[in-house]
């Protein structure tokens, strides 16, 4: 996305639009003070910088006398940082039967195993076709012994419950990290 100066003028008002008497000025080669807009105004074309409103709310304003756009680059790069600090959270599927067997059963729960270790939500339902539905008992078993294998890796976030044909268990990973792959 390129730098539309129309845009960033709406953000922050600078020099000329100040129009407050008097304003809190900052900066890093600037002393620092409460001073007439005009004579701030002044003091940031003498050192051939803008003076910004950072702070429109406050009594009085607080204005920064710096570059613009050296001071819209650091804004768009700590909004940039907060937003990679964020955390994603990842929904994980496994889907069963409601007659699924052993074999089928320890592969997927080793699947989820790895899932929540890696940090990922699981959501593991149980999908009727058909006249399976008449075993919606099999599957809500089903799906709390998925859980209560689970329990040393997660907890349950939302117990069995049937939604049409599916009937879904949110399992969330435990806070406390695992160190099994480090040490082995």
């Amino acid at each position: 996305m390129r730098y539309n100066p129309r845009d960033s003028r709406d953000l922050h008002r600078i020099n000329e639009r100040i129009r407050v008497p008097e304003v809190r000025v900052v900066g890093d080669d600037v002393e620092q003070g409460v001073y007439p807009t005009r004579q701030a105004l002044q003091m940031a074309q003498d050192l051939g910088l803008d003076l910004v409103e950072i702070s429109p709310t406050a009594k009085p304003p607080v204005c920064r006398i710096t570059d613009y756009q050296k001071f819209l680059y650091q804004q768009k790069k700590k909004q940039k940082e907060q937003k990679a600090k964020t955390v994603k959270v990842v929904v994980k599927e496994i889907r069963f039967g409601p007659q699924t067997d052993d074999h089928d059963y320890n592969f997927k729960l080793k699947h989820a195993k790895g899932f929540l270790e890696d940090g990922s939500k699981v959501k593991a339902y149980v999908f009727f076709r058909g006249r399976s539905i008449l075993f919606k008992d099999q599957g809500e078993v089903l799906l709390l012994r998925f859980a209560s294998d689970l329990a040393d890796y997660a907890k349950v976030e939302q117990l069995p419950q049937l939604e049409g044909k599916r009937m879904i268990i949110m399992l969330a990973p435990k806070k406390t990290p695992t160190s099994s792959k480090k040490g082995s």
